[in-house]
C-alpha cells in the first residue's frame, strides 16, 4: 500500500495528461498556446503552430478552424471534432478580444462624460465584445458536454474539465480604462460558476473551473508576435503597477493550467495567476 501511495505523489503521477484529449480554442499564440503546450483563430496561425511545436511537444496537435461566436460554426466543430475523436477529456476556452482605451477625467461631468461616452465603442463593439470573451464559453462548453461525459466515463479516477481563461480585469474594481472588456470577463466570471454549478448539480462529472491571468505576453497585451506566434512585453513595463515586477512568463501559465486539468477534487473555482496585482488594486 505505501508503495502505491507514494508511486501516486510522483510529478509524473500529480500532473499525468498522458493520452488525454484536449481542446483549445483560441490556441494560435498567446495564453491559448500556453495552454496548448503545456497539454500536449486564424488557420494560417494554427497551421504554423503545428509546423513549430508538434515535433518538440509529446502527442499530436490538430489544427481546426471555427468561429466561436457563431452557433451553427460551434456545431461544425463539434461534428468535426467527434470525426476525430470520441471523447474530450480537457476543454479549455480562450478565444477572447479587447477594446479600445478610455481616458476618464473624474473632476469634471463634462470632461468625464467625454472621456467615456463620446468616445466609446459603439453598442454594437460591446455586443461583439461580450459574444467573443461571454456568450461562446456557454455555446462551446455546453456543445461538448456530452464528449466530455464520455471522457469521465472512460476512468474512473478521471473527470473531464473545462477551463475557461477569463482575467484578472473581471475581478478588479478599476475599470483599466477599458469598461466594455473589464464587464464582460466579470460576466465571464459569473458564467463560469453557473454552468459549475448546473453541470454539478445534473450529476456530471464534469469540472468547470476559470483562470484568470495577469499581465502574460500575448498579442492583446503586446499588440503583436514574432514568426514562433509568440510575444514579448518588456519588464520595466510594469515594475511599478506589478507587485511581482514584471510580466507573467509561459511557464506560470503552464502550471495554472497543468493543476487545473489535473486537480480532481476542484470545481467552480478561480484560479487568479497575478504576481499579486488584484491584491495592490483591490477586487470586487
Amino acid at each position: 500500500m505505501a508503495e502505491y501511495s507514494n508511486r501516486n505523489f510522483q510529478l509524473q503521477s500529480l500532473f499525468n495528461v498522458n493520452n488525454k484529449v484536449a481542446l483549445v480554442t483560441g490556441g494560435g499564440s498567446g495564453i491559448g498556446l500556453m495552454a496548448t503546450q503545456a497539454l500536449a483563430v486564424n488557420e494560417e496561425k494554427l497551421e504554423r503552430v503545428v509546423e513549430l511545436y508538434n515535433k518538440w511537444i509529446p502527442g499530436e496537435i490538430i489544427p481546426i478552424s471555427a468561429d466561436v461566436t457563431d452557433k451553427a460554426s460551434v456545431q461544425k466543430l463539434v461534428e468535426e471534432f467527434s470525426s476525430k475523436e470520441s471523447y474530450l477529456d480537457i476543454l479549455i476556452n480562450n478565444a477572447g478580444i479587447s477594446t479600445g482605451r478610455h481616458d476618464p477625467e473624474p473632476q469634471d461631468s463634462e470632461k468625464l462624460r467625454g472621456s467615456l461616452f463620446d468616445t466609446a465603442e459603439d453598442v454594437s463593439d460591446w455586443d461583439d465584445i461580450f459574444r467573443t470573451n461571454v456568450s461562446q464559453l456557454f455555446f462551446v462548453t455546453t456543445a461538448f458536454l456530452p464528449l466530455l461525459q464520455k471522457a469521465t466515463e472512460r476512468e474512473y479516477s478521471w473527470s473531464s474539465t473545462v477551463i475557461n481563461i477569463t482575467s484578472i480585469s473581471g475581478i478588479v474594481k478599476v475599470s483599466q480604462h477599458h469598461f466594455a472588456y473589464n464587464a464582460s470577463k466579470a460576466a465571464a466570471i459569473h458564467l463560469t460558476n453557473m454552468l459549475a454549478h448546473e453541470i454539478m448539480t445534473s450529476q456530471q462529472r464534469i469540472r468547470v473551473n476559470h483562470i484568470a491571468p495577469g499581465v502574460f505576453p500575448s498579442e492583446m497585451t503586446a499588440n503583436e508576435s514574432d514568426g514562433k506566434q509568440k510575444s514579448y512585453i518588456p519588464k520595466a513595463k510594469y515594475e511599478q503597477t506589478v507587485p511581482a515586477a514584471r510580466p507573467g512568463k509561459e511557464e506560470y501559465m503552464a502550471s495554472a493550467i497543468l493543476f487545473a486539468t489535473t486537480n480532481q477534487y476542484m470545481n467552480g473555482q478561480s484560479i487568479v495567476v497575478d504576481g499579486g496585482y488584484v491584491l495592490a488594486a483591490g477586487s470586487l
